[in-house]
């Protein structure tokens, strides 16, 4: 549903020639998105979704007016938005890779999973291993009818529709119980979601209550939107230009759509608790969480880099004997 990155596609103008918010709506009360698919009419086309955002960005087609201007908010703040939400998919991408592959770790749990793109958890996963079981989560109605329609053929993937800051609630979950076998390890992925959870819903302990439920020898992965404040690896004056631009893309988000939240390297870092976080190259003694572009990267990174930076780690509840690490 998404064009990847360097691939040909639908332009930006394209997309945006649907007009105003009203426009969207087509004959009968019906909802259809960008790309023709019929949605459940109780999705509101008035409000921005954070899933459909991101759609925008990664030059999706499931999205509507008011989630574009969202994005054109940002970019008029960020020109290079783009390329960091690209980058935050190819660091998924490469991460599912080496769980699925290296670390032989067939068992996934992706919270805040989005719209399904051109490349999913799920395909990157069955394609190191063809049994391969994954459980997508999300409470977003869009991205449950999307998903629900991309995964009817597929019987080793499931979607439920729970609040990724309740637990128990996606834990507890009969589909998450039934797909997922707790007694071995498990991966958990929370992508580009624990920015969108402010401080008083207390992200930290909601990731002890994930983290603590998980089989020993379980992996997390996390990306996050990254205020380089308290960042050591940069000299001072380029640290304060990217804090102050993280603040002002910050306050745009919050702003369109009451939610955003940039953290540090320690705030992010503490997501992580009591876990061995894996190194980010073949470098054993590298840090374990960087920026994403930074992360096992596949070749030098390409063109400018946006202002926009995220973090990305993966970490290893210890216990159990690692795979094939």
């Amino acid at each position: 549903m998404i064009t990847r990155p360097g691939q040909s596609g639908r332009s930006r103008a394209a997309v945006h020639r649907s007009g105003p918010a009203g426009a969207d709506q087509p004959a009968h009360g019906a909802t259809l998105s960008e790309s023709g698919t019929r949605l459940p009419q109780d999705i509101d086309t008035s409000t921005p979704s954070i899933a459909r955002v991101y759609d925008v960005f990664l030059d999706g087609k499931d999205n509507f007016a008011v989630d574009r201007e969202v994005h054109d908010r940002i970019v008029a703040i960020e020109p290079l938005a783009d390329t960091a939400a690209q980058a935050n998919r190819l660091w998924l991408r490469r991460a599912v890779k080496w769980l699925a592959g290296t670390a032989g770790v067939d068992q996934f749990l992706d919270v805040g999973s989005g719209l399904p793109t051109a490349d999913n958890t799920h395909q990157i996963a069955q394609r190191a291993n063809r049994e391969a079981t994954v459980v997508y989560v999300d409470n977003d109605p869009s991205v449950c009818a999307h998903g629900r329609a991309l995964l009817t053929d597929n019987e080793r993937t499931s979607l439920v529709a729970a609040d990724l800051t309740k637990p128990q609630e996606v834990l507890g979950h009969p589909d998450v119980t039934r797909v997922l076998d707790f007694s071995r390890p498990i991966a958990l992925l929370h992508c580009g979601t624990l920015h969108h959870v402010s401080d008083e819903q207390q992200p930290r302990a909601i990731m002890q209550e994930y983290v603590r439920a998980l089989p020993d020898g379980s992996y997390v992965g996390i990306t996050h939107f990254f205020d380089p404040a308290d960042d050591p690896h940069t000299d001072e004056a380029e640290r304060t230009r990217l804090s102050a631009k993280a603040r002002e893309i910050q306050r745009g988000f919050q702003t369109a759509m009451g939610t955003c939240f940039f953290r540090g390297h320690a705030e992010v870092s503490g997501f992580f608790p009591g876990l061995q976080m894996l190194p980010a190259g073949p470098d054993p003694a590298g840090s374990g969480l960087c920026e994403t572009t930074a992360w096992w990267p596949e070749g030098p990174v390409q063109g400018q880099r946006s202002d926009l930076r995220l973090l990305g780690g993966v970490g290893r509840k210890p216990g159990a004997e690692p795979g094939r690490v």
